[in-house]
């Protein structure tokens, strides 16, 4: 999970697994839509999704096709989602105690 947050947390990185997430693409076809990195910089993020393993290569001859690997991004997302819903439960019971306080109802026992 750690490899998988530090690689997304590059906006290059994210962008790239934006290209590649409904279809293959080539790495030429990757670095074009990146004409203000270099190619090497594009292989080199390449690599750290592949190491991360957020990203399937596909050899064809000399030439390498990335797909998105969706299960690489699942430790990370069910992490997320568990921080996400506990802190929505918080709130949620903090509102429904301050309209509780604010209707008059007494009843606001209990902690976050």
């Amino acid at each position: 999970m750690d490899d998988a947050l530090r690689a997304v947390a590059d906006p290059t990185r994210r962008a790239i697994l934006v290209l590649v997430r409904d279809r293959e693409v080539s790495a030429g076809e990757i670095a074009e839509r990146f004409p203000e990195i270099s190619r090497p910089a594009v292989s080199q993020h390449l690599r750290t999704l592949t190491a991360a393993r957020l990203v399937v290569v596909r050899r064809a001859g000399n030439r390498r096709f990335y797909r998105l690997r969706p299960e690489g991004l699942a430790e990370a997302v069910t992490f997320l989602e568990t921080m996400w819903s506990t802190s929505l439960g918080r709130l949620q019971r903090e509102a429904e105690r301050e309209e509780r306080a604010h209707t008059g109802d007494q009843d606001v026992k209990g902690p976050l």
